[in-house]
């Protein structure tokens, strides 16, 4: 088929086609969400599963954080016993905890490279091959030197998975439903999280080596399940166009949608996709690491990278650690199942929340809110420090406004940061520049780890629920940070972003700022008609 919006193009064959991608542009952007999802049910379904590795992902990190406080994984790979108990080093710790982040370093960067290469569809099914591979190290470890190694290498295939399922949501679904797929990997990483939980309770009590043997191996019934389906799903029509494939990319399409979804909307949508990807490509016509920092898209590389940093600087970090923190405060032994619950409970119900907030507020408004609702939370809590250690009462409400800001994170700056950074970049650069800022993420989640556990530790700073004046003072800065420089993407289209953008939009008035590339060369065309 013949690329009708190519500069070659017969001016009668130019006008028709942006006629038929303005038609496309208005529909999208007219359409409610009970008639998307009836049109794009199938794309909502793989956007899920790819989603779904973020479960794997949240899960991971969650259970060897949780195998510290295993007697047989202590004995395993711990030293002493100094005082009739086995344990993992600081340094270890650190190692063991941090090693993940920075092999996801490493598999952000591959997988930005890849991926434009193999697709998202075949690049993640490649790297939870790796990852069954990898497993068998964590099986079958017989020290922490190479418990480390298996924690480096399964951190370059989460890699993989921290960028590419926002990707394929991003560009899969319709505007009206981005926010929700895209925020619905929030909700994975929680799901991980208390599935963790719920294995390592469940295997906690042995002493032998499956105390930890059997939270590693049960992830060999999830990943190929995962794989083969992944394998099987369509890929993403606007990759299919980038590299040039038009037939395959309308193939997509016919596969994400409906019957209700006509052959001649197909066309159309075919026909946006392609005048968005010539629109950019007119702008930088590159597609490197570099290019990332050339002419418009430096702007945009710059917000998507603190939107995403801010999400650890905001007092995440302090939420973190908050089974630490509550035993620093005095609470005594905790029921570790009742607590997990409440943490997941929190969270869920946070972002399910956020489903119906982000229906009615923009991006923008709803990072604002957040962050302001969090430096409340913050203050709060870093105030009840000063309460004495015989206030019982100040101990709970330290409690309940830990769980509170648990809830608060997962219903704004949680999930509204993947909507976030998905919408923003361009298309042609949206998989290297959300590596970048995936990088940047991992250094300060790093960054942010070591400095809550030295803030927070009896032997080191012990600033105890002090800390939180800390976390307030950096959400504070994102803030600041956030009014200035976060524009609202809320309802645009691709190449409207593109427009302003390249128009220099200030961030405070791009919701208001009018961007249609179509219309304005529609109407350049029937003026130089009548002229």
């Amino acid at each position: 088929m013949e690329d009708p919006t190519h500069d070659n193009a017969a001016p009668a064959g130019r006008f028709e086609a942006l006629l038929r991608d303005e038609n496309a542009s208005q529909i999208e952007q007219s359409m409610t969400l009970c008639k998307a999802l009836k049109l794009y049910a199938k794309a909502v379904f793989w956007s899920m599963i790819v989603s779904s590795t973020l479960i794997l992902e949240g899960y991971a990190l969650a259970i060897v954080n949780m195998m510290y406080a295993s007697p047989a994984f202590n004995a395993k790979f711990g030293t002493g016993p100094a005082d009739g108990n086995w344990i993992i080093s600081k340094a270890w710790y650190y190692g063991l905890s941090n090693g993940p982040r920075c092999g996801a370093i490493i598999g952000l960067l591959i997988s930005g490279q890849i991926s434009e290469h193999f697709g998202c569809r075949r690049t993640m099914t490649g790297a939870l091959l790796a990852l069954c591979l990898i497993l068998f190290m964590f099986f079958t470890a017989v020290n922490i030197q190479m418990l480390l190694a298996a924690q480096i290498l399964s951190g370059i295939a989460w890699g993989v998975f921290q960028i590419l399922p926002a990707v394929y949501a991003s560009e899969v679904c319709p505007i009206v439903l981005r926010p929700y797929v895209t925020t619905f990997i929030n909700m994975c990483w929680i799901i991980g999280q208390y599935l963790a939980a719920g294995i390592y309770l469940n295997t906690a009590s042995s002493t032998t080596q499956l105390a930890y043997q059997i939270p590693f191996g049960v992830q060999w019934l999830w990943i190929p399940l995962v794989a083969v389906t992944i394998m099987v799903a369509p890929e993403s029509p606007w990759w299919y166009v980038r590299n040039g494939h038009l037939e395959d990319a309308r193939e997509a399409l016919q596969r994400l949608t409906s019957r209700h979804y006509s052959a001649a909307e197909i066309e159309e949508t075919l026909v946006m996709i392609q005048h968005t990807n010539e629109l950019e490509r007119s702008h930088v016509a590159g597609t490197s690491y570099l290019d990332c920092f050339k002419g418009t898209n430096l702007r945009r590389t710059e917000i998507v990278c603190l939107v995403w940093m801010v999400q650890t600087l905001c007092g995440s970090g302090f939420v973190s650690f908050l089974n630490h923190f509550l035993q620093q405060i005095g609470m005594g032994p905790l029921d570790f199942l009742q607590d997990s619950s409440r943490e997941f409970l929190a969270g869920f119900l946070g972002t399910i929340c956020s489903w119906f907030l982000i229906r009615v507020a923009g991006r923008r408004w709803i990072h604002i809110f957040g962050l302001t609702g969090l430096f409340m939370f913050l203050v709060i809590i870093g105030s009840l420090g000063f309460a004495p250690a015989s206030d019982e009462a100040a101990k709970w409400l330290m409690r309940f406004f830990l769980y509170s800001l648990t809830f608060f994170f997962d219903f704004t700056i949680g999930p509204v940061t993947w909507a976030l950074v998905s919408e923003l970049p361009s298309t042609r650069l949206k998989v290297k520049t959300m590596a970048l800022a995936r990088v940047l993420w991992n250094i300060s989640n790093i960054a942010v780890h070591i400095l809550s556990y030295r803030m927070m530790g009896v032997k080191a700073w012990n600033w105890g629920a002090k800390t939180a004046y800390f976390w307030a003072g950096t959400c504070l800065c994102c803030l600041v940070w956030s009014y200035f420089r976060l524009p609202e993407p809320r309802g645009r289209a691709y190449k409207e972003l593109d427009l302003l953008f390249e128009r220099g939009a200030s961030a405070r008035k791009f919701s208001v700022t009018q961007a249609n590339a179509s219309e304005a060369e529609l109407q350049r065309m029937q003026g130089g008609e009548r002229g």
